[in-house]
């Protein structure tokens, strides 16, 4: 793999400008998508909105000729009361002009104000949408997938923008088409003027426009490069903040340490931040001159030609006016473009993500071609990816209905990953799993995964009601009491949450209010409660499932599954012998190939790898 660049270092890198013009254009294909995220979440808003945009874009120039009439009217009075007309005749003309100003303004502010109101909740619904995309997306992947630190950068990148991207992309849309609107109106009075001043008006913004678009380039590409140290600062702070980590966080001591690599994540992040801040604040700057020089420009320039008695008091006013606001439309056009430009780009990270492929779920077979034929590895070996060795090479274990089997080995030797394939959570790289003589990539995969009821050593521990924690191993019975109460017996947990505050009703975990937490053999007892949830699996996957108790009560726990399973297949993944002596059959894995198998008479006489290990851990006991 080559070495990983700086984070910053290729944000200030040049750019071909016919390649750096083909990028402006491409990302624009987002635009459409992003109308209609908004058109199809909420269509009354959307149209509301667009009705208020086109009025808001009107309403400026209209207001600008009626300030012409007022002081065009308001100099024709001055001039007819010095010859003697009266007052009130005079000034009628002016104060209706007045009038019909103040019902523009208000009609503007209203419209800005619904502008306002549409946009909030288009922010609130949006963003839910665009996050229940993104939350909807997750569970359609697999989990190699969730191990794959480039999904995570998409992830992260995904979350962390463009839930509120796409509203702002169409706001800047809309504005867009308002400031164009404004434009078309303001350049159609500007015209009685003279056409140059249109082309003044709109070549005084594109320098400024043009820098704006290439630093929103260079944010965008600095953004996305360094999205594996933002993933390294979250995490860091999650440590730091999280009740998972508190214990060890204290006892060692490593809230220093960790908070100084947080601080020096962010000084690394904000010295690329400041770098491109401080040039885009220059140029933008240096170049915005133009635009106060274009103005005064032209202020002179009509003020001359108001002296000269080519245009009126009122013109020279409408016209000045017009320029300043045109000037301020042409700034947020293009302002918009630069940002609609730098939105489609942090948009294309959303579905980057969205798009990245998923196997879709297929109809297949519900019953296998051999019933009661049981699991079968057949010659199986898989590596994971990128890895330099597999972790399971020409495995072939039988497990028959009504046995038992124990899968010994050290830690890497393939246990966790047999049960990873029989979940069906990966395919082998070569042999095959079966299922009643039929192979897992041919089985209904909800179908299967009915049948199988898994407690690992790496459980979650759900911040949810203690009842919840045990119904979500049958989610359609989730809220099923009797449910809760007969699996809590099977998984021996019954006891200890009865007598909880609230009973099965208690909220574990101490993340919300009036929370009870539970000690860790405790929570491995829920855990097996919610595999017994499981009411129609015959395969029972035991992964470590006792870690937390001692000897006597891992022997006690594991006894009583195996009289409730007798008729089922168990998978016992365990390092204490005296449990693993009693599954019916035994498999010792080392380094993803089977060594040895047989019972555990067998295995002692054998005196291989298994009956050293037993002894070894015999003498512990001694």
């Amino acid at each position: 793999m080559p070495p990983r660049r700086h984070a910053g270092s290729n944000a200030h890198s040049t750019t071909p400008p016919d390649l750096e013009l083909q990028r402006f254009a491409g990302v624009f294909r987002y635009g459409r998508r992003a109308v209609e995220l908004v058109w199809q979440t909420n269509r009354r808003l959307a149209i509301l909105f667009g009705v208020a945009t086109l009025t808001a874009g009107l309403l400026p120039a209209a207001a600008a000729w009626v300030g012409q009439l007022i002081v065009d009217a308001v100099v024709a009075a001055i001039a007819e009361h010095a010859a003697g007309a009266p007052m009130a005749e005079v000034a009628a003309p002016a104060l209706r002009f007045i009038g019909l100003e103040a019902v523009i303004m208000m009609a503007l502010a209203g419209t800005q104000r619904v502008l306002s109101v549409c946009q909030s909740l288009l922010h609130a619904q949006l963003g839910h949408r665009v996050n229940v995309m993104i939350l909807d997306k997750a569970l359609r992947l697999r989990l190699r997938d969730f191990e794959d630190p480039d999904f995570y950068d998409k992830l992260t990148r995904a979350r962390r923008e463009a839930s509120s991207r796409p509203l702002q992309l169409v706001l800047k849309t809309f504005g867009l088409a308002q400031s164009f609107v404004s434009l078309i109106s303001y350049a159609v009075l500007l015209l009685q003027f003279s056409g140059w001043a249109v082309a003044l008006l709109v070549a005084a913004g594109l320098p400024a426009f043009l820098v704006e678009a290439k630093f929103s380039g260079d944010a965008f590409r600095l953004f996305r490069w360094r999205a594996p140290e933002t993933r390294r600062q979250t995490y860091v702070e999650t440590v730091l903040a999280n009740d998972s980590y508190a214990k060890e966080v204290q006892i060692f001591g490593l809230g220093p340490m960790l908070l100084e690599r947080y601080r020096r994540i962010f000084e690394s992040l904000y010295r690329d931040d400041r770098n491109l801040t401080l040039r885009r604040g220059a140029w933008g700057y240096a170049l915005g001159l133009l635009s106060t020089l274009a103005f005064y420009g032209a202020y002179g320039w009509i003020a001359v030609a108001a002296v000269a008695s080519r245009i009126s008091l009122g013109e020279m006013t409408m016209y000045l006016l017009l320029f300043r606001q045109g000037q301020a439309a042409v700034a947020t056009a293009l302002s918009a473009i630069g940002g609609m430009y730098e939105d489609n780009l942090y948009l294309s990270n959303l579905y980057e993500y969205l798009e990245q492929p998923t196997e879709p779920l297929r109809a297949g077979i519900t019953q296998g071609a051999v019933p009661g034929d049981g699991v079968r590895f057949e010659r199986v070996t898989f590596r994971y990816p990128d890895a330099p060795r597999p972790a399971l090479e020409d495995v072939s274990i039988h497990l028959r209905p009504g046995r038992a089997l124990a899968l010994v080995g050290e830690n890497g030797s393939g246990k966790t990953t047999l049960i990873k394939l029989l979940a069906r959570l990966y395919s082998p790289t070569s042999g095959r799993v079966t299922l009643d003589g039929t192979d897992l990539e041919e089985w209904d995969e909800p179908s299967l995964r009915r049948r199988i009821a898994v407690a690992f050593q790496d459980f979650a521990r759900y911040q949810l009601l203690a009842g919840e924690n045990i119904g979500i191993g049958q989610v359609d019975s989730l809220l099923e009491e009797d449910q809760w109460r007969r699996a809590a017996e099977k998984g021996l947990s019954a006891g200890f949450l009865e007598a909880l505050p609230s009973g099965y009703h208690t909220q574990l975990g101490r993340w919300f209010q009036n929370g009870q937490e539970l000690s860790g053999g405790q929570w491995q007892k829920v855990a097996l409660s919610r595999a017994f949830m499981r009411s129609g699996a015959d395969i029972f996957v035991l992964d470590e499932p006792t870690a937390a108790m001692d000897a006597e009560a891992e022997s006690q726990v594991f006894e009583h599954v195996r009289a409730l399973t007798s008729d089922k297949m168990v998978i016992l993944i365990s390092h204490r012998f005296s449990t693993v002596r009693m599954a019916d059959d035994i498999v010792v894995l080392h380094e993803g190939h089977v060594v040895e198998e047989g019972s555990h008479a067998e295995l002692v006489a054998l005196g291989g790898r298994y009956a050293r290990l037993f002894d070894l851990q015999a003498r512990g006991y001694r």
